[in-house]
This record gives C-alpha cells, structure tokens and sequence, in this order.
C-alpha cells in the first residue's frame, strides 16, 4: 500500500508541474493564484505546529519542511516540525512527533491514512485515495489558472534570447532558442513575474561588414569574398536591392538596407513560429546614442580600467575571472565584448530586475567575464544569469546538416516549419533539457506512428478527448 501511494504523490507532483508547464504556453495570462494541494498540506502542517506552539512563552518562527522521504514505506511525505518545535517546547523530538501526529490527524481527517512517527522525531504521511481524488479533482477544475501568480516574489525579469546576426535566415538552431527563451518568458509570466522579451540586433561590426561585401559581389555577378556569406538569400537579396536602385560600389548602404529586410523576415519567421518580442535592441543605435563611450567612462571612474600594450584592457580578475579582458584593440576598434558591456549596462539601467540571457554553446565562458563586468559597473552581478542552449542538428536519412550561414549550409527554420509545422517543431525543440543536444529526425517527425513522439501525444489527447465526450454523453460529469 505504501509503495503504490508514495509512486502516486510522485504522479501528482509531477502533474501539478506538468499542468503548471502546460497552461504557461497559453497566451492569454491571466492573474488569479489558484492553491496547489501540496501547499495546502504544508499550511495545514504549520497549522498543527502552531497549535502546538500556542500558550508557550517563547515566540518561535518555524518553517518546517515536507519532503518526499527516501523510502516508499516510510510513507508519501514527511515532515520535520517536531525537530524544530522540541527545543521551544522544552520536550524530547519524538514526544513533540507523537503529539503533532494527534494534532495532524484531527486536521487532515478521512485524507490520511495514517500517520506515524520515525527516527530522531520524522513525522510521515501517508495519504488516502480521498486525498488524491480531491487533489486531482483541484487541479483539473482550476484548468488554465492553476500555478499562475504563485510566485513569493514577482520582480521584472528581462529576457534576451534568439538575437541571431540579421546576416541571413533563422535557421534550425535559432529555432532551438526561440523555443527554449519564449517557453522561459511564459513559465517566468506564469508565475506572476513582470517578464519583457528583447532581441539584440548585431548590426555593426566585421560580419556586417561582409555581407555588404557579399551582396555587392553578388550584383556584380561575382562570387563573394573568401568569408564573406555564400548562401542563395545573398543572391535573392542582391535582385531586390539591384531593383532598388542600389549602388553595388556602396557596400555599408548595402549592409544596412540587407540588414534592414532581414530584420523584417527574421520578424515575420518568429511570429509564425508564435514568439514575440517586446523590444528590439540595436547595436549601431548604441553607438549613435554613446553608450559604448559612457560605459567605459563608467569603468574608467571605478579604476577597473587600464592600457597596455597599446590596448585598453578591463582588470576582470579583480572579480573572479581568470583573465582580464581587452575592450579596445591597439588599433583603436572595440572588441566584441566592449559593446556587450554597453548594451548589458544599458539593459541595468533600464531593467529593474533580472536579466536573463539566453546563449549558444560557444558562450560558456562568457558568464563570468560578464558578471565581473556587471561588478566593475558597481552594479549586482548577481541580478544577471545566463543560459547555455547546446547544438540542434537536423538529420535526414542518417545525415546531419552542418549550420553555417557564411557557407550557405544550414537548415532555414522557415524550410523546417513549412515541413512538419510549428507544434512539432516546438516540442523537438523542447523536449530535451537545453543543456543537451539536440537531433531532429525528420524522417520520424513526418511519421504518423506513435514512433513519433509528437503523434503519440497528439494521439493521446484525441482519445481521453474521445473518453470524455462519451462519459459526458452517458451523463456523467467529469471535471
């Protein structure tokens, strides 16, 4: 009996976390906190204490704990309250135990089980099929309100995620991190957090500055330069500028007008794939405003800055990374992290809560050389954390597709959801951890088989939708 119960509140935890997940991909947030019934059971344990609290002379704050005990028999959930109470009540832990099990069985009534004490004063439940019933029930009537706005403190929560150069299509990858931050944003907005969404545009610098040079060679009828960007969106973007009236020989006017169309599709992909953003950041618009100059002013006044070399380098060991870090080069251009700290400076002064930013696999040293930034800025390093999402391959009769927009060889993510659609897309992107790699089978997402994992949940739904629809017939009424 123990064992098939505690296997249960296993079940239920993870269904209340399921429904929780589930309910955040909907649009529509809504603000009312619907009661999970294992905070229910928690407020009826501080309950019990409390009674046994009451007519002592000494005010204790106790916050015991309910956890799952390592062992089935030891029942569904314990509890260490009589620990905690003994030396307020002046009374050995297990007599304090014995008592709260008292107190916890006239609370908790047909609901429990049984109640018994273990070891130096563990209190362990264990839980009645009533309990699970109403507990289910509780969880199917709230529907798409429970676990929203549960969370013990809302703050602002700024999320930056996809930000791929505007230097060609999204392509499976970036798929992978619009997926992963936009699921973020809604779990975050949820649970009641005040979450905005940013893409950040790199458009300045050296890459920029090739697909110019591409697009030029392009309406010359000329292959690009040797790292410049050779997919076939280089030529269909060189046809529309040419009608434009473009000036092959004008390569920064060309960069900027590609960057400009790309924007515009990079937009268009994310909407059809459901991902919106609040805010749209641009690195040339940081330069113009001068937020790269204000930020290494700021570091230059805190003392974190220094040349050598010929070179303008930030002392980051001073808090905690391995290496200190050059912002300007001795030729005088930035580095790529110089306008990262502008635009993470920015993002401090306009955020009032966390920054969360969400990176690819090659960043994973970046989070310490940017929080020991954040630190030189005199701002808390602690209010900015960073997720690493791994590689996503798309295979196709055993073969995976290397992602490369210079060379041309990547999967478009536009290409990906006009063949197995939006729903499949998301859930491959999602149903593995983000710190794992991820491989898209199409030849198994095409399936219409329960090999495919998105068919057999699609096929799951369509029948406890078809269970329902005839118990509602046979007049029953369930939740």
């Amino acid at each position: 009996m123990s064992a098939r119960t505690a296997s249960r509140a296993g079940r239920l935890a993870w269904m209340s976390l399921r429904m929780a997940s589930l309910m955040a991909s909907r649009a529509d947030y809504r603000r009312t906190a619907m009661p999970d019934p294992l905070d229910t059971l928690r407020v009826t344990i501080r309950s019990a204490a409390d009674s046994l609290l009451d007519g002592t002379a000494e005010s204790v704050a106790v916050a015991p704990t309910l956890e799952r005990p390592p062992k089935p028999e030891l029942g569904d959930y314990s509890t260490n309250a009589a620990m905690l109470l003994a030396p307020a009540l002046g009374e050995p832990p297990r007599t304090v135990a014995e008592r709260l099990r008292d107190h916890l069985g006239t609370l908790l009534g047909p609901t429990v089980d049984r109640i018994e004490v273990a070891g130096p004063g563990f209190v362990n439940l264990f839980l009645a099929d009533r309990w699970y019933r109403d507990s289910v029930v509780a969880l199917l009537g709230a529907r798409g309100e429970f676990g929203h706005g549960t969370a013990q403190q809302r703050e602002p929560v700024l999320v930056e995620f996809v930000s791929a150069n505007p230097t060609g299509p999204l392509h499976a990858a970036s798929g992978r991190h619009a997926a992963y931050g936009d699921a973020l944003a809604r779990v975050l907005a949820f649970a009641g957090h005040d979450v905005q969404r940013e893409y950040y545009l790199n458009d300045m610098g050296r890459q920029i500055r090739q697909f110019g040079e591409s697009i030029a060679a392009r309406m010359r009828g000329e292959e690009p330069p040797e790292d410049g960007y050779r997919g076939d969106y280089v030529i269909d973007l060189a046809k529309q500028l040419a009608d434009e009236g473009a000036d092959p020989a004008d390569p920064d006017t060309l960069a900027r007008r590609g960057v400009e169309i790309m924007r515009e599709r990079i937009e268009a992909t994310l909407e059809r794939f459901g991902v919106r953003f609040d805010t749209w950041s641009s690195e040339r618009s940081m330069y113009e405003r001068g937020a790269l100059d204000a930020a290494i002013e700021k570091l230059r006044e805190g003392g974190h800055v220094y040349e050598s070399e010929g070179a303008v380098w930030l002392r980051t060991t001073t808090f905690g990374d391995d290496k200190d870090r050059v912002l300007i080069r001795s030729d005088g251009t930035p580095t790529y992290f110089a306008p990262d700290i502008a635009y993470h400076y920015d993002k401090l002064e306009r955020a009032d809560g966390r920054l969360i930013d969400v990176l690819g696999a090659d960043h994973h040293g970046y989070l310490a050389r940017m929080r020991a930034a954040i630190a030189a800025l005199g701002e808390d390093p602690d209010r900015f954390e960073a997720q690493i999402i791994q590689m996503v391959h798309v295979e196709l009769r055993g073969e995976r597709t290397q992602m490369s927009k210079r060379q041309g060889t990547f999967v478009p993510l536009d290409e990906l959801l006009d063949d197995i659609g939006t729903d499949a897309t998301r859930f491959f992107m999602l149903q593995r951890s983000h710190e794992t790699t991820v491989d898209v089978d199409l030849e198994l997402a095409r399936k219409e088989s329960p090999d495919n994992p998105v068919y057999y949940v699609q096929y799951a739904h369509a029948r406890i939708a078809s269970i329902l629809r005839k118990a509602r017939a046979e007049g029953a009424a369930p939740p």
